[in-house]
Parts: C-alpha cells; structure tokens; sequence
C-alpha cells in the first residue's frame, strides 16, 4: 500500500507541474525566421500562430512563390523551437519523480497541445 501512496503522491505533483508549465508554455513566444529573417512568424508556447512579419522587398508579384515558401520555414523553424521549449519545460515538470522508463514509460506521452 506504501507504493500506491507514493505513486499517487507522485501523480498528483506531476499534475500540479503540468498545470503549471502549460500556464507558462502559453505565456511564452517563439520566433521563426527564414529567408535571412526576411521572413517571421511568432507562434505561442502551445503552437498558436500570432504574428506574421513579412520584409516589404518581398511583395512583388512575381516572387509570391518564393515568399509562400518562405512562410512555410519560418513557420517550420518556429515550431521546432517551440517543440524544443516544451521538451525543456517537460523535463523540468518531471524532475525527481520516479516515472519507470521516463517518459516513453507512459506510452509515448503526448501533450494535449
């Protein structure tokens, strides 16, 4: 009986440092740039998009390919830092518990966001 104890204790702190790292992850924002920065968008810790932020030299008619392409990597340079933000806050949420296998011990745990 000790070990559920502990294992609920565990649980309920694990859930008290989840609540508390999504209220961060959604304060947080991440910038992706691409094209030399000429590109930029700002995304929220949890994915949101927020701003979009475009280099006027790039609204020509002819390099509209060139500009939707660029979107797409700073969208994609954005993302994979907030992808890297949440694993870092993840690991600060699970520190000193005693999770079997880490988080892949949980079946590949996926944040709701």
């Amino acid at each position: 009986m000790k070990n559920l104890g502990n294992m609920l204790k565990q649980a309920q702190q694990m859930q008290t440092r989840m609540q508390e790292m999504q209220a961060k992850l959604e304060q947080t924002e991440v910038e992706g740039g691409a094209g030399g920065g000429m590109v930029k968008v700002l995304l929220s810790g949890k994915g949101d998009l927020r701003r979009v932020t475009i280099d006027p030299s790039l609204m020509v008619a002819d390099d509209r390919e060139v500009l939707e392409d660029l979107l797409v990597a700073a969208h994609a340079d954005a993302k994979q830092k907030v992808e890297a933000t949440m694993a870092e806050e993840m690991q600060k949420a699970t520190a000193g518990l005693n999770i079997p296998g880490g988080l892949g011990g949980l079946g590949g745990l996926k944040l709701p966001f």
